[in-house]
């Protein structure tokens, strides 16, 4: 009997244990925070990183904040990663400023951003900033822009000094501009915003840049860049590799965020993408 006893509370100590190792496992699920700005693209490219770290194991918390902060929580290692620098040219003020402390990836959209003051082509009649001052009346004195902060616009209040513009620019966000934008095509409205590409509007609308002579946006295109927190290589080699494998091009991007747009849920335009591109999903993730 005495034996009996001693085997079964060996077994009930080797089952408490074993549950108690498991819910250590639990807890030591592997975590990872993406932050990004509340635009189009980034809302469309930071969703479907969601899913894929999901996929790797990871818990994932995702801060949406503006353009300034989201560098800084990188340099102070608040968030792990973004997949929407845009350099060298759109975050060029907060690279410099806080770029040392920053882990530049790599790019995962190389060659194919651009950001500048865009009109619709078919009846505004003027192709360069320089004109826009021969024609201040028929763009009510305007130019829309998003956020405060953002990298369009800081741009875009240089180009105002530097082409010597009389124009106001009106802070708005991203669904602002691309909602006056809409409405005065709709009216065939003479209308100036701070425009960037890839964004579903391009597919959307007939739309142009102005001719930048000056160079104030930067002169063509840029990088779209995958930036992470300095010490995430060394802490998290797996979630770093799988940032160092994420590559995809404009119209991949551009996909996701059309079916945001058009009404779809951010998570399941995200994964009807990974599900039509499952190879390179695979890449990534390391697993082709």
């Amino acid at each position: 009997m005495r034996s009996t006893l001693v085997l079964a509370g060996i077994l009930v100590l080797c089952l408490i244990s074993a549950g108690c190792t498991g819910t250590e496992a639990t807890e030591a699920k592997k975590e990872v925070c993406i932050g990004y700005v509340t635009w189009d693209c980034a809302i469309a490219s930071s969703n479907v990183m969601k899913l894929v770290f999901e996929e790797a194991g990871y818990d994932v918390d995702m801060i949406a904040v503006d353009a300034g902060p989201l560098f800084q929580a990188l340099a102070r290692g608040d968030v792990d990663f973004t997949t929407t620098g845009w350099l060298p040219h759109t975050h060029e003020s907060y690279w410099d400023q806080y770029g040392d402390r920053i882990d530049y990836v790599k790019p995962n959209i190389p060659g194919a951003a651009r950001i500048g003051l865009v009109v619709p082509p078919t009846y505004v009649t003027i192709d360069s900033i320089e004109e826009m001052n021969g024609v201040t009346d028929r763009f009510g004195g305007r130019i829309v822009g998003i956020e405060p902060g953002a990298g369009v616009v800081a741009r875009t209040e240089q180009a105002i000094d530097e082409y010597g513009l009389n124009y106001n620019l009106v802070a708005s966000s991203s669904a602002g501009m691309a909602a006056e934008l809409g409405s005065s095509i709709s009216d065939e409205e003479w209308v100036a915003v701070t425009g960037w590409s890839p964004h579903w509007k391009f597919g959307r609308y007939d739309l142009k840049f102005l001719d930048d002579p000056k160079g104030v946006y930067g002169g063509g295109a840029e990088d779209i860049v995958t930036l992470a927190r300095q010490d995430l290589a060394t802490d998290d080699p797996a979630a770093h590799g799988i940032l160092t494998r994420f590559e995809w091009t404009a119209e991949d991007i551009a996909s996701v965020m059309t079916d945001i747009e058009g009404g779809m849920p951010e998570e399941e335009a995200a994964k009807k993408w990974i599900d039509a591109n499952r190879d390179r999903v695979d890449a990534w993730l390391g697993n082709a």
